[in-house]
């Protein structure tokens, strides 16, 4: 099988679109047409379905698609296994929950990029969900996400484990149970936040439903709209704890089964160690430890 025609179909499939693929891979429409046909006749079988929005998989296709997939990241690991020396350099992509990110990983990658400047580090952050699909599809080397994870593709490292506490105005008097909370608007991150589905599983076990949801990307300013007496909100101690010692909000403390969330790092079962990952692994061991 041709690698540059499996190559052409893989970034077809992925864009939906021919012309999408053909300005990728700085190709002309006609010659990415040519190839999807050349490697139609080689297997045999239609591979995307040709109507007027565009194409889709047919039912080869979305066979193929995985094994192309495996085949050219098994592709670009080979390069990198034959490229690769004892000193870290090249590409590294790792995902992280904005938590992690903003409180828990400053000091780390400040000494990894200081000790091996030839790394070309990447930070991607998000929830939970995005991360698993990133390094599921070799996207991202490895991630920082909520856990426990099981998927038989990953494997999962304990990292850091959170106290979650619900985070209130500073007005707002003690709550020593969740029906003690006044306000009734919920402020959260975008969908696929762990600390949002385990507050709205908090609230659902107790039968309080919210009068409304907000939703924000921000952590500053869900911070500012529950300080100025929007909602409430959940999220980990060590992410309201200078605002709370500002005097800005109030932190109060779950008793429950709700009240710790483990953060993990997961990776591929068949990820290739370079040096680069081989590295950050050891440099984040011993930074959590």
């Amino acid at each position: 099988m041709d690698i540059q025609l499996l190559k052409v179909f893989f970034t077809t499939a992925q864009e939906g679109s021919i012309s999408k693929a053909a300005h990728k891979l700085n190709f002309a429409q006609s010659n990415v047409t040519h190839k999807i046909q050349q490697l139609e006749a080689d297997l045999q079988t239609q591979l995307f379905y040709r109507h007027n929005r565009g194409i889709t998989l047919t039912p080869s296709g979305q066979t193929l698609i995985t094994y192309a997939e495996k085949i050219l990241h098994v592709i670009q690991e080979a390069r990198l296994a034959v490229g690769d020396t004892a000193v870290p350099a090249g590409q590294l992509h790792i995902g992280s929950l904005e938590v992690t990110a903003a409180v828990r990983l400053p000091a780390l990658l400040t000494k990894y990029h200081a000790e091996y400047p030839a790394v070309d580090f990447s930070l991607i952050t998000g929830p939970t969900e995005q991360h698993l699909h990133g390094v599921l599809h070799y996207e991202l080397n490895g991630a920082f996400v909520s856990g426990p994870v099981e998927h038989p593709e990953l494997i999962q490292e304990n990292v850091i484990e959170e106290e979650m506490v619900l985070v209130t105005p500073l007005s707002h008097p003690p709550v020593q149970a969740i029906h003690d909370i006044q306000l009734r608007t919920v402020l959260v991150f975008p969908s696929g936040c762990t600390y949002r589905s385990k507050l709205s599983q908090m609230l659902q076990e107790e039968g309080i439903s919210p009068e409304k949801m907000m939703e924000f990307a921000s952590l500053e300013t869900i911070i500012g709209c529950v300080s100025a007496g929007l909602g409430i909100s959940l999220m980990p101690r060590s992410m309201v704890a200078v605002s709370e010692q500002q005097g800005r909000v109030r932190c109060h403390t779950i008793s429950d089964k709700h009240a710790l969330a483990q953060t993990v790092f997961i990776m591929r079962k068949d990820t290739l160690m370079t040096p680069a990952l081989s590295t950050f692994l050891s440099e984040m061991r011993s930074h959590f430890s």
